[in-house]
C-alpha cells in the first residue's frame, strides 16, 4: 500500500518490499495485493518475502513450525500466481487451487530473504534471487552466492539477483557513527539468523558490517560488494547528522549518474 502511494510520486524507479513475512499471510492474498500494486505502478514492483524470525512470529501468536517446508510450499503457490494468475498445488502445510479474476499483465519478480543453506536452496530454485540484510561481502562471496547460484542452475533458472541492504553513511567520523549503529540497532545482533551471518563475517555485530566512511572508502566498499556477487545495493541511510545525510545522498546520486 505504501509503495503504491510512493510510486505515484516517484515514477521512474523499481520499487520493492524487503520483506513481507510469509507466515501471517496466505499466498493468494499476498499475490492479489502485489499484482494490484504492480498494475498501479505500471510494472515496477519486485516482491520480497521471507520467513521473518521465530521470536517475531511468537509475538503475534503464530507458530514458527517447519519453516523451510512452509517457505517451499508458500513459494510454490505464490510464484505461479504472480506469473500466470492461477495455481494448483497440494502440499503438507499449504494447498491451493485458484484462478485470479484477472490474469497479470506481467510476471511480478519475486525475491526471498534467505540466509541459511536450506533457505538459499529454496530461494534459488523457486524465486528470482535473494534480498539480504546484515550480510557482509565475505559471507556473500563464500556462502550466499555459491549456494544460491547452484540451486538456480539445478532448477534451470537464470542467474539470481543478490540484493544487499546495509546501513550507509558518508562521514569523516566513522567511529562515532559505528558506535551509534552498534547501540541503536543492537537488536539485530540478537536474532539467531543474523547472528550466524555476523559470525561468518567475523563481525561482532551491526556496527561492524555497516558501510561507514568517507566517499572514497564507501566507493571501495561498494566495489567489494559487487565483486562478491551483489547485483543490487539497496542503501539504508543511517545519517545521524544533516551533513551526513547530504554527503551520503550526494554520493548515491553520483553513483547512479555514473551508471546511467
Amino acid at each position: 500500500t505504501a509503495l503504491a502511494a510512493a510510486g505515484a510520486r516517484v515514477p521512474s524507479i523499481e520499487l520493492g518490499t524487503a520483506v513481507v513475512p510469509t507466515f501471517p499471510r496466505h499466498p493468494i492474498a499476498l499475490a492479489a495485493q502485489a499484482l494490484t500494486v504492480d498494475a498501479w505502478l505500471g510494472g515496477r514492483l519486485t516482491l520480497g518475502v521471507g520467513l521473518s524470525h521465530a521470536a517475531m512470529m511468537a509475538s503475534l501468536g503464530i507458530a514458527f513450525d517447519r519453516p523451510i517446508r512452509h517457505l517451499r510450499e508458500f513459494l510454490s503457490i505464490l510464484g505461479p500466481l504472480l506469473a500466470d494468475g492461477k495455481v494448483a498445488f497440494r502440499g503438507e502445510l499449504l494447498s491451493c487451487e485458484a484462478t485470479l479474476f484477472q490474469p497479470p499483465a506481467r510476471r511480478v519478480p519475486l525475491v526471498v530473504a534467505a540466509l541459511g543453506p536450506q533457505a538459499l536452496a529454496v530461494a534459488g530454485a523457486l524465486a528470482d534471487g535473494t534480498t539480504l540484510a546484515w550480510v557482509g561481502p565475505r559471507t556473500i562471496r563464500s556462502h550466499i552466492v555459491p549456494r544460491l547460484r547452484e540451486a538456480a542452475e539445478r532448477a534451470g533458472r537464470p542467474a539470481p539477483r543478490v540484493i544487499a541492504t546495509l546501513p550507509i553513511c558518508a562521514t569523516d567520523d566513522a567511529p562515532r557513527v559505528r558506535a551509534l549503529v552498534a547501540k541503536t540497532l543492537a537488536m539485530y545482533g540478537e536474532l539467531p539468523s543474523y547472528r550466524a551471518m555476523f559470525e561468518r563475517e567475523g563481525a561482532a555485530g551491526p556496527g561492524d558490517v555497516a558501510m561507514i566512511g568517507d566517499e572514497g572508502e564507501l566507493r571501495a566498499q561498494l566495489e567489494e560488494l559487487a565483486a562478491a556477487g551483489v547485483t543490487d545495493f539497496a542503501a539504508s541511510e543511517f545519517t545521524p547528522a544533516p551533513e551526513d545525510r547530504a554527503r551520503t545522498r550526494a554520493l548515491l546520486r553520483s553513483l547512479l549518474t555514473a551508471r546511467a
